[in-house]
């Protein structure tokens, strides 16, 4: 068992260990169970300072927590220093008109639609209210108004970051670009965001269109989903698991839509009916802190294991689409999650941000659960992979440079490396992604770029960090 020094004076109070009876709540994450030597809770941008120089004294390992939803579990770890940021958790209106918002890294992302709801705010943030904000808003975000709003980091304003030697750094487009750049999807290997300066968008009510359709395993209910979003309005994002039923598949959609009357709603929502055999359907106007709701503020304790991985598409042909459904029906049997990109996200330059993903249009997740491991998914997944065109940092839970690869391909993995190198020079957040570790198959990668080739309950996976 690892032996702590006295903590600093600055930190005192803040330090759980295995004995403390806060530790069991605090040392694993949603996917992981963990056994850290300790978990430290600053409260302040000074203490976060502070508990990084004290976890560098201990030569430990240091893992950084915002909300512990992360598929790749290494916001915990065994043996080092948790950094835990919850009680950093602030969220201000800094200028209702302009719709700026400071919000710290700990926060959850149902907390901060409930503290916004008042002023008829929003912000696109994944699609569970438990995801801390940190996380997320550093690797993308895909949340239930992607298409209208684009990606949470595409409207990041600035940001505050504690580096590896403890300097507080404010970066925006003009102070620190690169740092700016490099947080905006590649945030995990630059040091800890401590607050976020984010512009929200008017918004009060949505429209929540849920509907279960039976998939025709030749894979054109998949095609004509997103034929349908390729032709939406940009107010129309959607997301779909799918998953087998027997000998056939089910697609439980969810169609959520930027406007404030059902009489705008449902003429949206209505190429969705056809896609396939209608199994169920309701279309309601919902306040939009229904969709990431309180009631999703759960501790994290290992509850979801399962292994996950990702790839972004171009739009689905007739060789995409009866790849994922293979992934479901045969070998492997894989949960699919897909989610609408394109509209708002597509606006972007691809090098604007460290995300540089910007032509594509669906995001598909690959999840198995237990008993079945790497194996069953690689099986599953090995059809699709060779067609996708690149990959997203939060949907991966095993990080090594294969992922890498897919996520940063080309010059912006390179100017991740670089940068990474600049603002952590000893590694001290280096990132599991640039740990060497033998290449799966089914994730061939040449050049950068992958080769190409001719959550949810009821038993489907609960949906996770976007």
């Amino acid at each position: 068992m690892t032996t702590l020094a006295r903590v600093p004076d600055s930190l005192t109070g803040q330090l759980v260990t295995p004995g403390d009876r806060r530790y069991a709540q605090l040392r694993s994450t949603y996917t992981t169970t963990a056994s850290p030597a300790a978990v430290l809770l600053p409260k302040t941008t000074a203490q976060v300072a502070d508990a990084i120089r004290y976890a560098r004294e201990q030569r430990l390992p240091i893992a950084v927590r915002s909300g512990g939803h992360g598929l790749s579990g290494v916001s915990s770890n065994n043996g080092g220093l948790v950094i835990d940021l919850s009680m950093l958790n602030r969220v201000r209106v800094l200028d209702e008109r302009a719709g700026l918002v400071r919000v710290e890294a700990g926060a959850r992302w149902a907390n901060v639609a409930k503290a916004l709801a008042p002023y008829g705010l929003v912000i696109s943030s994944g699609d569970h209210g438990g995801v801390g904000v940190g996380g997320l808003a550093t690797g993308g975000g895909v949340g239930w108004l992607v298409r209208a709003h684009g990606l949470t980091i595409d409207r990041v304003r600035a940001v505050e970051v504690v580096l590896a030697d403890g300097t507080l750094v404010r970066a925006d487009a003009q102070h620190e670009p690169d740092l700016f750049w490099l947080v905006r999807g590649a945030g995990a290997g630059a040091g800890i965001v401590v607050a976020f300066e984010i512009e929200a968008v008017e918004q009060r009510n949505v429209g929540v269109a849920q509907l279960v359709v039976e998939a025709h395993p030749d894979g054109r209910t998949l095609r004509e989903w997103a034929s349908c979003l390729a032709q939406a309005p940009r107010e129309l994002s959607a997301a779909v698991v799918l998953f087998a039923e027997g000998r056939s598949a089910l697609m439980s959609v969810t169609a959520v839509v930027a406007a404030e009357s059902l009489r705008r709603v449902r003429p949206v929502v209505e190429p969705l009916l056809a896609i396939g055999k209608l199994l169920e359907h309701r279309t309601d106007l919902l306040p939009y802190p229904t969709l990431v709701p309180t009631a999703h503020l759960h501790p994290n304790v290992g509850q979801q294991r399962g292994t996950t991985t990702n790839g972004l598409f171009s739009g689905l042909d007739d060789g995409g689409a009866r790849a994922l459904m293979r992934a479901v029906t045969g070998p492997g049997r894989a949960v699919l999650q897909l989610r609408s990109l394109g509209g708002a996200v597509n606006d972007v330059p691809a090098d604007a941000t460290a995300y540089p993903h910007r032509h594509q249009d669906v995001l598909v997740v690959a999840s198995v659960f237990p008993p079945q491991g790497d194996a069953a998914l690689d099986t599953a997944w090995r059809g699709a992979a060779g067609r996708a065109d690149g990959a997203y940092v939060n949907f991966e839970s095993r990080p090594d440079p294969a992922a890498f690869a897919r996520i940063y391909p080309g010059e912006t993995g390179a100017r991740v490396r670089r940068l990474w190198r600049r603002y952590d020079p000893d590694g001290v957040f280096r990132s599991p992604l640039l740990t060497a570790r033998p290449q799966r198959s089914g994730q061939q990668v040449r050049s950068g770029r992958p080769a190409r080739s001719g959550q949810a309950r009821s038993g489907q996976p609960h949906r996770r960090r976007r």
